[in-house]
């Protein structure tokens, strides 16, 4: 079946031997479009970021870049600007015709946590093609806030597909027009168009920065950091801000998306012309996402947002990334925000689960 593989199909592969782990993939981990992928219990500082390349293996790479490994079972902390390898628990043998994207889970977005899967032989982060076979890795560079990290926790995912699933643009419109993808105009251009919202109902808050010097977070710990020792507030009443060089903001879309349960999405960033900033990291939207939300249709996508060499004056209204959206082979047997606990859907402007609900 052509398609992203839903629950039920990843639960079979696991069943054939194709995805194996030790020890065994927990049910907690299989999501309806992917699979959470777990730290193993090292870590390998590095000098630098690397992809194995063609032929070689990671193994072999770590012997040129390995400074020093950290054991993560009393649990570590990974420091703020450092590049750190971590075998993962899991092992991949990917049958012909099925290829897999891995990508980070919302969370480690929204702490800037860039996290990236890497393969032996691989020349891309993230991609892994038909027919690979052997272990994986994550590759993690906490980029504003250092983390206390543990063997098991999930910070990225990843995704099977069969076949060409992307929609075309003429299937995404037709999709739009019996299922309501956006709550307001759709704007269709390899993907579907998302832009930025700094103009909120009755406040001037429109986002968050991350604040330049601050504490660890444990990410065991859930709802029990203040956010002000994180975070500073961004407030505009003229619909604009300036982002900084450098700087981590937290924003949210301006439309309220919708994946119908047939599909499941992918953020991708939007030109790099339109300017000095990317939208990036958490990727993955679930089939389900906004399906069931609380006053209609729709959860706002949260924009991690990175700005570049120099000042870049982001308005309300501006186109900043696109979703990619994608048929699944089936419709899944659990949705986001349905049979699963979901911490995002119906979601608004909002920070990582680490933090306690401002105010």
């Amino acid at each position: 079946m052509t398609g992203v593989c839903p629950n039920q199909q990843i639960e079979a592969m696991i069943d054939r031997g194709q995805i194996t782990a030790d020890p065994v993939v927990e049910s907690a981990q299989i999501q309806p479009a992917s699979l959470d992928l777990r730290l193993g219990d090292v870590a390998y500082r590095v000098r630098a970021s690397f992809l194995a390349g063609d032929g070689q293996s990671v193994t072999d790479r770590l012997r040129e870049f390995e400074m020093h490994r950290i054991d993560l079972s009393q649990g570590a902390v990974l420091e703020k600007g450092c590049v750190y390898l971590v075998p993962l628990m899991e092992r991949l043998a990917l049958p012909p015709g099925m290829t897999a994207v891995a990508n980070a889970k919302s969370s480690t977005g929204r702490l800037d946590l860039l996290t990236r899967t890497i393969i032996d032989g691989g020349t891309e982060f993230d991609r892994i093609p038909e027919g690979y076979a052997g272990p994986l890795y994550a590759e993690i560079c906490p980029r504003s806030f250092s983390v206390l990290v543990r063997p098991g926790m999930r910070l990225n995912q990843i995704r099977f597909r069969q076949g060409q699933s992307v929609l075309s643009d003429e299937d995404l419109r037709a999709l739009h027009v019996r299922s309501r993808l956006v709550d307001g105009a759709a704007v269709i251009e390899q993907g579907l168009g998302f832009s930025v919202d700094l103009a909120l109902p009755g406040d001037t808050l429109v986002g968050y920065r991350a604040k330049p010097h601050t504490g660890v977070i444990d990410l065991d710990r859930i709802g029990q950091y203040d956010p002000a020792e994180y975070w500073e507030e961004v407030h505009s009443s003229e619909g604009r801000i300036i982002l900084d060089p450098g700087a981590f903001y937290i924003l949210v879309s301006r439309e309220a998306v919708h994946i119908p349960p047939e599909y499941a999405a992918e953020m991708a960033p939007y030109l790099a012309m339109v300017g000095e900033f990317r939208v990036h990291y958490a990727g993955f939207f679930d089939p389900g996402f906004g399906h069931d939300a609380a006053g209609g249709a729709g959860s706002r996508g949260v924009l991690e947002v990175r700005c570049h060499e120099a000042p870049f004056v982001l308005e309300h209204g501006q186109v900043v990334g696109r979703l990619v959206y994608e048929r699944m082979a089936e419709v899944p047997t659990q949705l986001y925000g349905r049979e699963i606990a979901s911490n995002y859907q119906g979601q608004g402007l909002k920070l990582s689960k680490h933090f306690r609900a401002p105010g």
